[in-house]
């Protein structure tokens, strides 16, 4: 029976990563150098649909604590055009996820970005205003937690092979807590995988129709203890840093997957890691739009700024599959560890 994790603190309630009071007030949480999405969604009576319509204005900003300041603009949009401002540019974004959805995500949040937020959607004379308080953590999760799962594709993994193919990419099997520090951050996956207690989970920020219901709460969903021989699922893998460089190989031409390994090799480094590049993007904000060859075959690229054709909207690490070795279309990633 699938269950979900709920976690009460001072009568607040957990709304996707956000914690609700009875007075509408929310507050946001998020570790450093994470992503996080400010929630404002217009509500269900409301007669300001759809988004698309000429004529609807958001308009994202920071409150000072001093009252007496006037407002930082943040981002402002109206129909298809969106601009952002200041520090913010490049970095804040309306999710959209449907026409009601006015809620701001802000890429690579620092402890700076703590306070107060408001959205107000406009139209005509009618008007909706609803605030935000962001809390980030100065200490982010110390390593990145990573989905996995093998070129024989999803839910392949018993609780042992789950183990092997952590090892594998450098790495361990995430604990618990890890795996609820990640999803506090911003991490959403909708396929469920082991954690090192020989329990199931996934976690989830944007509840939507094939992750257990766009009625459900967010949280870490929970499919309990599994047989660790029987069982077959994903994994969800921990690496705590990043011992060496991990780097884009250049070359003139595209390679198969022998000739990348080989390339590294000949570079004096070793083929990387699906680990590696997690840790790169997520630890050292590694960013580039070259789909490259890894250790385990398949082929991924790190995006940490989100831009036209580059994971537009979201920063990722994203996934070509497991091609054909023999295809002559992508390049390598590289990884040289450090020298003791």
């Amino acid at each position: 029976m699938l269950s979900l994790l709920s976690t009460t603190l001072l009568s607040l309630t957990l709304v996707c990563g956000v914690y609700s009071d009875e007075q509408n007030a929310t507050q946001a949480f998020a570790s450093a150098g994470a992503n996080v999405t400010l929630p404002c969604r217009l509500n269900g009576d409301s007669e300001l649909t759809p988004f698309a319509n000429i004529g609807i204005r958001v308009k994202w900003s920071r409150v000072p604590e001093d009252e007496t300041l006037d407002e930082e603009e943040i981002l402002v949009s109206l129909g298809i055009h969106t601009k952002s401002f200041g520090e913010y540019n490049g970095r804040a974004f309306l999710q959209g996820a449907d026409e009601k959805d006015a809620s701001l995500t802000i890429m690579d949040v620092t402890a700076s970005d703590s306070g107060r937020f408001r959205c107000e959607v406009f139209r005509g004379m009618e008007e909706v205003i609803h605030d935000v308080t962001l809390l980030v953590e100065a200490d982010p999760i110390n390593g990145v937690v990573f989905p996995y799962s093998p070129r024989l594709g999803r839910y392949n993994l018993n609780f042992h092979d789950a183990e092997q193919a952590c090892l594998s990419q450098h790495s361990t099997v995430a604990t618990f807590d890890q795996l609820f520090q990640a999803w506090r951050g911003g991490f959403d996956w909708c396929n469920a995988g082991w954690l090192n207690d020989g329990t199931v989970q996934y976690p989830v920020t944007k509840p939507r129709e094939p992750c257990g219901g766009s009625g459900s709460d967010a949280g870490l969903r929970s499919y309990g203890q599994r047989d660790k021989s029987k069982s077959r699922y994903d994994v969800f893998c921990f690496k705590p840093v990043l011992e060496g460089t991990f780097y884009w190989l250049e070359q003139p031409e595209r390679l198969t997957f022998d000739e990348a390994v080989q390339a590294c090799l000949d570079d004096n480094a070793e083929i990387a890691t699906v680990g590696h590049m997690y840790a790169a993007w997520k630890l050292h904000g590694y960013d580039r739009c070259d789909a490259g060859w890894l250790a385990d075959s398949s082929v991924r690229y790190p995006i940490s700024r989100p831009r036209k054709n580059c994971s537009a909207g979201e920063a990722a690490v994203r996934f070509l599959g497991f091609p054909d070795k023999k295809q002559k279309l992508y390049g390598v990633y590289c990884f040289k560890p450090q020298e003791h």
